[in-house]
C-alpha cells in the first residue's frame, strides 16, 4: 500500500509547493542565523580571550607579572604557569574556540606550540537568574614552554532563536498560504464546475453557458467550453431534423409500398413482401429510437419506479408473457417516463426472447436505485457483454428479424441510462442467467 504525499487537487498542491518551499527557506535560514550566532559566540569570547593572553604573554616578556610562590599570578583573570595545567572541573572541550584563538596568536606573530580551549559554568554568577546560562571560557596557550591561562566570558545559549524562528514561520504561514488559499479557491471553484458540464451527457443539450468566472485564463476556457459545446448542441439538432425528415420521407413510400402490395395476387408472394415491408418499418423505428434516445424533447420528473415495473409486468403477463415481479423497495428516480419505458421494454424483450422468462426487481442503495430484468438463460462471456452494447450488435448471429431485431434495443437502453444520469450494465448471475441493470440516481 502506497502512501502518496502529493495532492492531487489545485488547491492541495499549491498550499503544499508553497509550504514546502517555505520550510526548506526557514530551514536555511535557521542554519545560517545559527552559524551567524555561533561566530559571534567565537568572536566575543575567543577575541577577549585572544587579547588577554597576548597581553600577558608581552607583560611576561618584560617581567612585569608578579607570581605567588605556587607560581601563580596574583590577578583572577589569567595565570602564567610553567606546567600545564589540568582540566577545569564540569568543563567542556570547545575546540573551534580553541582554533580561533590560534588564528588570533597566529596574526599576532605568536607562535603557539598547543592551544586549548573549555567551556566552564560561571559559579560566580548563578545566583543571578540574568547570567545563570552565561558560561566561562578557560583557554590555554603553550609558548615558549609556558603556559597562559587566561578566562574570558561566552554569551549564553539561549532559545531564543529557535522561539524567534518559529513565531516567524508561523507568520509567514499565515500570511502566504492564506492569499494562495483564496486564490487557488477562486481558479478550482469555476474549473469544478466546468468538469461537471463536461462530464455531462452532451446529448441532454443542456446548452446553458457556464458563468465566466475565475482567473483570465480559466475565463478563457470557459468561454472556450462554451462554444465548443453549443457547436455540439448545434449539431446534435441538425442531427435530430434530419432523421425526423428522413424518417417521415421512408415511412411515406413506404406505407404507399405496403398499399400497391396489398393488391398483389399471389398471397404468398403479398405475405413475403409485407413482412419485408413491415421488417424496414420497424428497423427505421429502432433507428430512430436510438438517435433520438438522448435528444430531450420530454420533460424529465419524478418516476414511482415500484408502480412502474409493476405496470410493465402486468402488460406481458396479459399478452401471455412470463414476466413476472421479484423484490421490489419503494424508490423514486428523476427520469423521462416514456424513455425509461422503452429502455426496460428493450430489456425485458430480450429476457423473454433469450432468457426463457423475465424477473424485474428494484433496489434502493444509497445515493442510488438499481432496476434489475433477470432472465434464466445461459448468460454472456465477457467480450459478448462489451459487443452487445453496441449499435447492430445481436447475440443471433442472423439478421433474421423473426429470431431476434435489429441489434438496437440495448444501445438504446444504454443511451437512456446514460441520459438521464445513471448507466447500465450487464452481468453473470452464479447459477445461470444474466442480469441487465438499469442504475439512476435516487431521488425522494
Amino acid at each position: 500500500m502506497s502512501f502518496r504525499l502529493w495532492p492531487r487537487s489545485l488547491i492541495g498542491q499549491l498550499v503544499f509547493a508553497v509550504a514546502a518551499t517555505l520550510f526548506v527557506a526557514q530551514a536555511i535560514n535557521f542554519t545560517l542565523l545559527a552559524r551567524g550566532q555561533k561566530q559571534q559566540m567565537l568572536a566575543h569570547g575567543g577575541g577577549m580571550a585572544g587579547a588577554r593572553i597576548i597581553d600577558v604573554i608581552d607583560r611576561d616578556r618584560r617581567g612585569v607579572v608578579e607570581h605567588d610562590e605556587r607560581g601563580r599570578e596574583r590577578g583572577p583573570r589569567f595565570q602564567v604557569l610553567d606546567h600545564k595545567p589540568p582540566r577545569p572541573e564540569r568543563a567542556i572541550a570547545m575546540p573551534e574556540l580553541a582554533r580561533y584563538v590560534s588564528g588570533l596568536l597566529a596574526e599576532a606573530d605568536i607562535r603557539a606550540a598547543s592551544v586549548e580551549a573549555w567551556a566552564a559554568p560561571n559559579r560566580a554568577r548563578m545566583r543571578n537568574p540574568e547570567y545563570s546560562e552565561e558560561r566561562v571560557a578557560i583557554v590555554t596557550a603553550e609558548v615558549d614552554g609556558r603556559f597562559y591561562v587566561v578566562r574570558s566570558r561566552l554569551p549564553a545559549e539561549r532559545s531564543r532563536l529557535q522561539g524567534f524562528l518559529i513565531w516567524q514561520t508561523l507568520f509567514l504561514y499565515l500570511l502566504l498560504l492564506v492569499p494562495i488559499m483564496a486564490i487557488a479557491w477562486r481558479a478550482a471553484r469555476p474549473l469544478r464546475a466546468l468538469t461537471r458540464a463536461a462530464r455531462a451527457n452532451p446529448a441532454l443539450r443542456d446548452t446553458t453557458p457556464l458563468e465566466e468566472a475565475g482567473p483570465s485564463d480559466v475565463r478563457d476556457l470557459i468561454g472556450a467550453f462554451n462554444a465548443y459545446r453549443g457547436r455540439i448542441a448545434a449539431m446534435l439538432s441538425d442531427k435530430d431534423r434530419m432523421l425526423g425528415a428522413l424518417g417521415h420521407d421512408l415511412r411515406t413510400p413506404l406505407a404507399s409500398l405496403r398499399v400497391r402490395v396489398e393488391q398483389v395476387e399471389d398471397d404468398r408472394l403479398r405475405d413475403k413482401m409485407i413482412a419485408s415491408i413491415e421488417e424496414m418499418t420497424a428497423m427505421l423505428a429502432d433507428i430512430l429510437a436510438l438517435a433520438r434516445a438522448g435528444a430531450g424533447t420530454e420533460a424529465p420528473e419524478r418516476v414511482d419506479l415500484a408502480a412502474l415495473v409493476g405496470e410493465l409486468a402486468a402488460d406481458y403477463r396479459e399478452q401471455g408473457k412470463d414476466v413476472t415481479l421479484g423484490a421490489v423497495d419503494e424508490a423514486g428516480a428523476l427520469a423521462r417516463p416514456m424513455l425509461l419505458r422503452r429502455a426496460l421494454r428493450n430489456l425485458i424483450d430480450n429476457a423473454v426472447a433469450y432468457g426463457l422468462r423475465a424477473r424485474l426487481a428494484v433496489a434502493a442503495a444509497d445515493a442510488h436505485v438499481r432496476i434489475i430484468v433477470s432472465d434464466d438463460g445461459p448468460g454472456l462471456d465477457e467480450e459478448q457483454i462489451r459487443a452487445l452494447i453496441e449499435p447492430f450488435a445481436r447475440g443471433e448471429e442472423s439478421r433474421n428479424r423473426a429470431t431476434g431485431g435489429a441489434g438496437l434495443g440495448l444501445s438504446i437502453a444504454r443511451d437512456v441510462a446514460e441520459g438521464e444520469g445513471g448507466e447500465l450494465t450487464l452481468a453473470n448471475r452464479e447459477g445461470g442467467g444474466l442480469d441487465a441493470v438499469i442504475i439512476l440516481p435516487f431521488q425522494t
